[in-house]
């Protein structure tokens, strides 16, 4: 009588004839899927039964049930630091006073000062320097400013970086505490092409200082500088000012710029004489409108005397850019910083020195706003119990 199994290979060979099963197949041959479910019924139902239980698996006594975590969603709160500069009626400085001397309101809401310094935080420090052949004249003098920049700008506890720019931009000397190296760099910036990408420039080092640890204690915060050394023309940069100021106030950068202008020198080294002829042809006006506005002799002429806060608040919120001539002034503003052209009266050195003078004069105040997860744009107001001193802050900040 033949066996079970017997009659299982019999049964095979009629259900699946495409692969026919014989005492000399190899060993390795693999059984068809029909031929599985054929012999799982002769497979021991004990050992089927320990490898897959039915149903749920019991917990050990006296142990307890571990949940599945869910993923826990992390805030971080915004951190807001500004320059705040002070000044008596004789555009002196004031450094007289103390954290309860000032009022910082973020979207009009008082909020609550939790870092206060006067003019001693270390600095971190880009100096974006154009190189193009368009200011090749002035190459000589910015060569020289070197040991201005260490001595009166980084300070002994400050480190910076050089990156040059004109078609393309160039990092010339990475962040170093060495003053030797970035004097050194600085003496031998080299003369580069006749574009200047300005705004990819200021991207550049933007990102350069937002990659800086921001070391921050009760008693020290580093300060985030971008200082510029250029004209304010920008040629086939796919940066937009706005933008670029955009990412400078949320990541607390401070920009300072040097205004560089051959043109502008040898204009003003002369005397215009009156009712001079308009350079422009009739008709016709020698920059942009205001943003969205429409250009006509009236409004070019008030335009002469336009805040430039409302034109840096104006590219942040619309992330756009602004007339060239303007632009350098309006993210000085825009960071709470200062813009300094230079002239008859004043020199590169100087204002280097001028620049230096202020961001070791200046209170830097930081704070954690009420309202951190409020998208768009918020306005800071910093006031000060004295009303006859003159208070400058950067205006605000804009979230996404």
């Amino acid at each position: 009588m033949p066996t079970s199994g017997q009659r299982a290979l019999s049964s095979l060979r009629t259900l699946c004839p495409l692969r026919l099963v014989t005492r000399n197949a190899r060993r390795n041959t693999l059984l068809p899927a029909c031929a599985l479910a054929l012999l799982l019924p002769f497979v021991n139902p004990v050992l089927i039964h320990a490898q897959s239980p039915d149903g749920p698996m019991a917990p050990p006594p006296n142990v307890p049930i571990q949940q599945s975590p869910h993923p826990t969603v992390k805030v971080q709160a915004t951190l807001v630091s500004t320059p705040i500069v002070v000044r008596n009626n004789k555009g002196e400085m004031v450094h007289t006073l103390d954290a309860t001397d000032f009022q910082i309101t973020d979207n009009g809401v008082r909020q609550k000062i939790t870092h206060f310094d006067l003019g001693t935080d270390p600095v971190s420090m880009v100096v974006l320097v154009e190189n193009s052949s368009r200011i090749s004249v002035l190459l000589p003098q910015l060569r020289k400013t070197g040991i201005l920049l260490t001595q009166t700008v980084m300070g002994p506890t400050g480190e910076a970086a050089v990156v040059s720019f004109n078609d393309s931009i160039d990092k010339l000397q990475d962040f170093t505490a060495s003053a030797d190296l970035l004097e050194a760099t600085m003496s031998q910036i080299p003369e580069g092409t006749s574009g200047t990408k300005l705004y990819d420039a200021m991207a550049v080092g933007v990102e350069m200082l937002r990659g800086r640890p921001r070391k921050f204690t009760e008693k020290s915060a580093t300060r985030r500088i971008l200082l510029i050394l250029a004209e304010a023309t920008d040629e086939g940069s796919v940066s937009r000012l706005g933008e670029v100021l955009r990412k400078a106030q949320l990541a607390n950068i401070t920009i300072y710029s040097v205004g560089l202008s051959t043109t502008r020198s040898e204009l003003q080294s002369k005397r215009q004489p009156e009712g001079q002829t308009p350079i422009t042809p009739p008709g016709t006006f020698g920059r942009p409108p205001f943003p969205g506005s429409i250009q006509t002799p009236d409004t070019d002429a008030q335009e002469q005397g336009a805040d430039i806060t409302d034109l840096a608040i104006w590219a942040v919120k619309h992330a756009e850019n602004i007339a060239d001539a303007q632009a350098l002034e309006a993210a000085a503003v825009a960071t709470g910083g200062v813009h300094l052209a230079t002239f008859r009266d004043r020199s590169i050195e100087k204002a280097i020195d001028e620049i230096g003078g202020e961001l070791h004069s200046q209170y830097n105040v930081s704070y954690s706003p009420t309202d951190a997860d409020t998208p768009g744009y918020h306005e800071i107001s910093v006031k000060v119990t004295d009303k006859s001193l003159k208070v400058r802050a950067r205006p605000g900040y804009y979230l996404p």
